[in-house]
């Protein structure tokens, strides 16, 4: 593969839970094009990857999110997974460093679950993208666009809907990232009838991996057992109650 990323910094912002493929494959695509590849998290040590529902491999962590800054890389990629993206949108650094890029015009690719943390960062009202068919009207509500397409690109943000489409995803990535700063486009009203449709039913093949999910270890029992035990341990918190 020509070097077309020589001498560009990418920022890889990811959690456990983590969908491996969709941080491994575009990893190497980008190395083997010449980019330096930082996986940035929220703790150091090795974070845990996911092939749907089952545990998969780790991969290290180069920085955590207070560590990394944003002005040292040249693009940022987002990769999915059901608990990645929902653990990355809680965390206030994290909205803080995905802002940087978009502030800064620099790249910015997701795909499947990520687009939640554009959601969460407020990166969304006007644009348009794609993602898993799952969180569509999480996307819509934000304000966005959502297209039922395998790669949309709208400015500095180019999207997929998940494992499917890597392929045309790391292509347009590697294109995208070597363009390098992208002009702001226009923000938009999006209105409901501006969006792909709701999708009629999940996606036949993750109901038939939930179907084979293995029963949980005694090991992963004990974990649960001694996390319960923790929050149990914490003080409560007064409920809010408010009048009707």
């Amino acid at each position: 593969m020509e070097a077309k990323l020589k001498g560009h910094r990418i920022a890889a912002l990811a959690a456990d839970g983590f969908e491996k493929v969709e941080l491994t494959v575009p990893m190497y695509a980008l190395r083997l094009a010449g980019a330096t590849v930082d996986v940035i998290s929220l703790r150091h040590g090795r974070i845990r990857g996911v092939n749907l529902h089952e545990p998969a491999s780790r991969v290290g962590v180069d920085k955590t999110v207070e560590e990394a800054d944003p002005e040292d890389y040249d693009a940022l990629l987002l990769p999915g997974g059901f608990i990645n993206p929902d653990l990355l949108r809680q965390s206030q650094r994290a909205r803080e460093f995905v802002r940087a890029f978009d502030s800064a015009g620099k790249p910015i690719a997701s795909l499947c679950h990520g687009p939640w943390v554009l959601a969460s960062a407020g990166l969304l009202q006007g644009r348009t993208l794609t993602s898993w068919p799952g969180i569509r009207d999480d996307l819509v509500n934000a304000g966005a666009t959502w297209l039922d397409q395998p790669v949309v690109l709208d400015g500095n943000l180019v999207t997929s809907r998940g494992p499917q489409d890597l392929k045309p995803f790391v292509q347009e990535v590697i294109r995208h990232f070597a363009q390098g700063a992208a002009p702001q486009p226009e923000r938009r009203i999006a209105s409901a009838d501006s969006s792909s449709p709701q999708a009629n039913e999940p996606p036949r093949i993750v109901l038939e991996a939930m179907r084979w999910i293995p029963r949980p270890s005694f090991r992963t029992i004990a974990l649960m057992v001694f996390g319960l035990a923790l929050l149990a341990r914490r003080p409560s918190k007064k409920t809010l109650r408010y009048a009707s």
